[in-house]
């Protein structure tokens, strides 16, 4: 590996070097990060040349033992910055730690070797395939960051294969170039490096796609637990030059590739043909493009969190290919389709981030006057400026498999970097996932949620669109509670505003349209008094704190269902009422009860009278529990 200090690293390579080594083709000297000897050593004695020479090999061992230190040191800090809850620590755990300390399984030798079945591909544990735009416009101190990020990936047991597109404008020595600027980033950190792998896909005549043929080298350097570095080009056969490729093509290629799904045969190092097998397991595709994380149209300088496909795809496409969207607007587009994608081929736990170089780099420090400027201009809170280094998204989430802010956060409540600031200065990143779909009765896109007119006949959760066994399941399982199902159908059956459902009943809301005790439903309806409540939030044991559907179903509430406020209630021992308050506006101790009102309605401390049908709602509201443990309450 080239130990090239940092300060030289903008130093170019011939392209014909470039094109044809990895840093583990480079001289010896460039191991030891010193100048080279001058002139006047040859004169040196026998004896003092070895002299000199133990000097110097101690001097690099004590540098490289140093920066190793400093590397476990960085991801110690980066754990325990997560802060991740228990259930994220052992999800983190059992996925990632499985071969972590298992070393070199095999020591490097100058025999080929032939790709293994598809059980090596469990050894090899887990990989992500990176996207990697445009290095050529990154300074040395951004290209330094995003090397460090993938070696403390690498620490953490995810090790990357980086697919580096310079533009299909460039020739192939920036490609070269770049490629190997990385490999010398990376290899300065610690062993074992990086590899730049070359000549790797191939543009197929019969299907017009590309595919790998890696001659077993990416197996090669898996199994020494290098980072792999691929620069996006092809060529139609062995013998003609290879040009510039289409980068996301050349992603769903690799992917397709070490999931052991190309349809074409692979060749081994011998030349010999054989069927693909998977070869690892891919968990995360990170897009790290300039333009940074997809936004989120209508709110500037927002940009998304999380991007449930199932539910949000085909919206936000059209959002983003829309008039006077721009080029900026087509490459999130472009983003956001790979995404979904590469997805599509992978199993439904892996998932995409998309976000900026500088945010994987995680250089920017703010200075309390920049954190200041920014808080003014934004919807933040004042304790949230700061002059700490931010946390790193790609490390964030593979520790917790989160996006570093969730999703459900109201915009006021997300921290400096995520909004209201350029990519190049902004830790914003979009985790995107398969997700779950969503169903809402009735559908708010035809007709906004109004409370039915007095006589009308409004939906009933008897209805044939809504399973009442699995509701019943879903909401018991989660309150561990048994409901007093006859009670609650009787209490809802004329109130009903509408249901949410996540996927198959995994998670859901039921919300009704409440008035107080003093007033008739006629009273209620022509003075406008009725009160959008959140009567059963639920999500099964099993999915809490993972796969985001809470926030999948909040965020439907709000935005969709009730975008001009909703309240409801807790009981104020409630160990989730931290989750709630986080996400409401409001929140108000209801005096002489056990429960805690919450809310999302602008404004309505101003408002005194709805803030007082508010209240007498949340006090009012019968439970139905079999248990009749409502007392308490």
């Amino acid at each position: 590996m080239s130990w090239i200090h940092a300060a030289k690293r903008t130093t170019t390579l011939p392209s014909s070097t470039c094109a044809k080594c990895s840093a583990r083709r480079l001289s010896d000297k460039a191991r030891v990060p010193h100048e080279p000897l001058s002139t006047t050593s040859t004169s040196l004695a026998p004896s003092s040349k070895a002299v000199e020479t133990v000097r110097l090999i101690s001097s690099s061992s004590s540098v490289a033992r140093l920066r190793k230190q400093a590397l476990d040191r960085d991801v110690l800090v980066s754990v325990l910055e997560a802060s991740a809850t228990k259930r994220d620590a052992k999800g983190y755990l059992q996925k990632y730690t499985l071969n972590k300390n298992k070393g070199l399984s095999k020591k490097e030798s100058n025999v080929p070797i032939e790709p293994e079945p598809s059980s090596g591909s469990a050894a090899r544990g887990n990989v992500a395939v990176v996207l990697l735009r445009e290095p050529q416009l990154l300074s040395d101190e951004v290209l330094d960051g995003v090397a460090h990020t993938f070696v403390q990936l690498r620490s953490l047991g995810l090790v990357s294969t980086i697919i580096v597109d310079c533009g299909t404008q460039c020739d192939r020595n920036i490609f070269d170039e770049q490629s190997m600027r990385l490999c010398q980033a990376i290899d300065s950190y610690s062993k074992p490096g990086a590899k730049v792998l070359d000549e790797m896909f191939f543009n197929s005549s019969e299907s017009h796609s590309l595919t790998v043929d890696d001659r077993g080298l990416l197996v090669r350097a898996l199994d020494q637990d290098l980072i792999t570095i691929i620069p996006s080009l092809a060529s139609p056969d062995s013998i003609s030059a290879t040009q510039p490729a289409d980068a996301p093509s050349a992603i769903v290629a690799l992917i397709t590739y070490i999931t052991g799904m190309q349809k074409s045969p692979v060749r081994t190092a011998r030349n010999i043909e054989v069927p693909p097998t998977s070869i690892a397991s891919v968990e995360r595709i990170i897009v790290l493009d300039s333009i940074g994380a997809t936004p989120m149209l209508g709110n500037s300088g927002v940009r998304h969190r999380f991007i449930n496909l199932e539910q949000e795809f085909d919206g936000l496409i059209d959002q983003l290919k829309g008039k006077g969207g721009g080029m900026a607007s087509t490459n999130h587009a472009s983003n956001l389709s790979l995404a979904k994608q590469a997805l599509s081929i992978l199993p439904a736990s892996a998932s995409a981030l998309i976000t900026s170089p500088y945010a994987a780099a995680n250089t920017h420090l703010q200075s309390a006057a920049t954190a200041q400027k920014e808080t003014e201009s934004s919807w933040e809170f004042e304790d949230m400026v700061t002059t700490r280094k931010k946390q790193n998204p790609l490390l964030y989430n593979l520790l917790t498999d989160k996006p570093l802010f969730s999703s459900s956060l109201p915009f006021q409540r997300v921290a400096n970097g995520q909004q209201h600031t350029s990519p190049s200065n902004s830790s914003a990143a979009t985790l995107v996932k398969v997700g779950l779909a969503l169903s809402i009765y009735p559908d708010p896109r035809k007709a906004p949620w109004t409370p039915s007119k007095p006589g009308s006949t409004p939906q009933r959760l008897t209805d044939s669109c809504v399973d009442l066994p699995r509701l019943i399941h879903l909401i018991q399982d989660s309150f561990d509670r048994k409901l007093d199902v006859d009670d609650y159908l009787n209490r809802v059956k004329d109130n009903l505003a509408g249901i949410i459902i996540a996927g198959e009943y995994e998670g859901g809301a039921i919300l009704t349209w409440e008035k107080p005790d003093h007033l008739t439903h006629e009273e209620a309806y022509k003075q406008g008094r009725y009160v959008p409540y959140l009567d059963k939030f639920a999500v099964l044991k099993c999915r809490q704190g993972s796969g985001g559907v809470a926030d999948i179903v909040f965020n439907a509430m709000v935005r969709d269902c009730f975008p001009y406020g909703v309240c409801w209630r807790s009981r104020k021992n409630n160990p989730v009422n931290k989750w709630y308050f986080e996400r409401s506006i409001g929140t108000s101790k209801l005096s002489e009860s056990n429960w805690a009102m919450f809310w999302t309605t602008p404004g309505l401390e101003m408002d005194g009278q709805k803030l007082k049908d508010y209240e007498a709602v949340c006090r009012s509201v019968q439970p139905s529990w079999a248990d009749n443990k409502h007392v308490v309450d």
